[in-house]
């Protein structure tokens, strides 16, 4: 049997806090730099705040700089087409166009240089390794290559050796012939298409379990780090489930989970983070929720600096058993734009997920509904129970409700239904419905 080694990038991965944040510092300065120079975005944001690259001396400084969020960098791609003036290189430069859809329905555009895609491409094979996929491996890509960044990560499986099989967004019957025919033991998706496409095999008389796939990379929803979701579709499939985390606006997959599992690895070579309370903009102590912040230490396409992503994450520092040294995010708690707030008490659809995931009387799926009675919002929980459940459904929607009590704070109103009556989708799952 063929010895690997251990680490993708020794050095980097394994590099001491101390120097690593020299590291950063260093890469940042020259951020900062670049985009005052070549972005007439950057240069007005920041000399409407005061402040100038030279007054970035530590990375704490880095909070005096202006935060941008979505809906300037789609304000900004349409004042300026076709991508904006937030950009630092000649278009001459791009080889790489990704796009992330947005609520106008006009793509927000993401471009690469060549530099910056093999940067993208290396990191991912670093995340594939790092999460024990070789070269002896095979990997079917199955995530959508329509304009997506995870579209190109099946390159990083191809840099790491293995064989890869770009199948893409197919119907799910096509997708479990491959399986059957070519034995993949890897593939990539979202945590809910995972769990429909092992129910649409049990229906096809396919046991998942007796496939060839052993590694189900997940990314996209919060599912992946629920351990209820992810204990699930482990049971599902006989296969080890691996969370990572990706955005679009600022790479392809930012963040994944090693072989111990313990929260996901961060690229904090390539991108700082930054946890704050989302009201105040200040940092909030290691291991509490905040959103999330970025800033781009290498891409110069169309670096971010300070990107509020929404989303709401908590981290840790402390080495991981494995011996890398990047921040973990301790998952995706769920998304400012997804939070509910129900008798003053905030509430993720990742929340409501972990009750409905551990209750074997349910099927897993579950949709969030709100609306409004005097002036008040009202939740109601729509989930199924399982095709052999025989008790009584009463006692079984009040049990639902004291779970809910305990874990998020509040006793939503419990609609149960049958087996395969709520909506699948075969990428993203769509949990809340406001009919306020």
């Amino acid at each position: 049997m063929t010895e690997y080694r251990k680490y993708w990038d020794e050095e980097i991965e394994t590099m001491s806090r101390g120097k690593l944040k020299e590291y950063q510092l260093s890469l940042l300065k020259n951020m900062m730099e670049l985009t005052y120079n070549k972005s007439p975005y950057y240069r007005q944001a920041f000399d409407e705040k005061g402040i100038k690259p030279q007054d970035l001396q530590g990375l704490e400084d880095l909070k005096k700089f202006p935060t941008v969020n979505k809906k300037v960098l789609r304000d900004r791609q349409q004042a300026v087409p076709d991508f904006g003036d937030m950009i630092c290189a000649p278009e001459s430069d791009f080889v790489f166009l990704s796009a992330s859809s947005g609520s106008t329905g006009v793509p927000t555009a993401s471009p690469f240089t060549s530099q910056d895609f093999d940067d993208f491409q290396d990191f991912q094979a670093r995340l594939f390794w790092s999460s024990g996929m070789r070269p002896t491996d095979r990997y079917c890509h199955a995530l959508n290559f329509t304009l997506f960044v995870g579209g190109p990560d099946v390159i990083g499986a191809m840099k790491l050796g293995a064989l890869t099989i770009w199948a893409g967004t197919i119907p799910s019957e096509r997708l479990l012939a491959i399986f059957k025919t070519w034995k993949p033991t890897v593939t990539w998706t979202t945590p809910s298409y995972a769990w429909f496409l092992g129910e649409s095999a049990k229906e096809n008389g396919i046991n998942p379990a007796d496939l060839s796939i052993r590694k189900i990379f997940v990314a996209g929803e919060p599912g992946g780090s629920i351990p209820e979701t992810k204990q699930a579709i482990e049971a599902l499939w006989n296969a080890d489930v691996y969370d990572y985390y990706g955005l679009s606006d600022i790479f392809g997959a930012c963040a994944g989970q090693c072989e111990y599992k313990q929260g996901l690895h961060w690229a904090e070579d390539h991108i700082l983070v930054e946890v704050v309370d989302p009201d105040t903009g200040e940092e909030v102590p290691e291991g509490e929720r905040g959103e999330m912040i970025l800033t781009s230490l290498k891409k110069v396409a169309r670096p971010l600096i300070r990107f509020r992503t929404g989303d709401i994450v908590s981290y840790t520092t402390e080495p991981c058993a494995c011996g890398r040294t990047h921040m973990r995010l301790n998952g995706i708690h769920g998304r400012l734009d997804d939070m509910l707030i129900i008798k003053g008490v905030n509430v993720f659809p990742s929340d409501i997920e972990t009750v409905v995931r551990q209750n074997d009387k349910l099927t897993g799926e579950y949709l969030c509904v709100v609306t409004e009675e005097r002036h008040m919002a009202v939740l109601t929980v729509e989930v199924e129970k399982n095709k052999d459940f025989q008790g009584d459904v009463d006692a079984l929607a009040k049990e639902i409700q004291t779970d809910c009590q305990k874990l998020v704070g509040i006793r939503p109103r419990i609609s149960i239904r049958e087996a395969g009556s709520l909506p699948r989708e075969t990428h993203k799952a769509k949990r809340v419905v406001d009919k306020r």
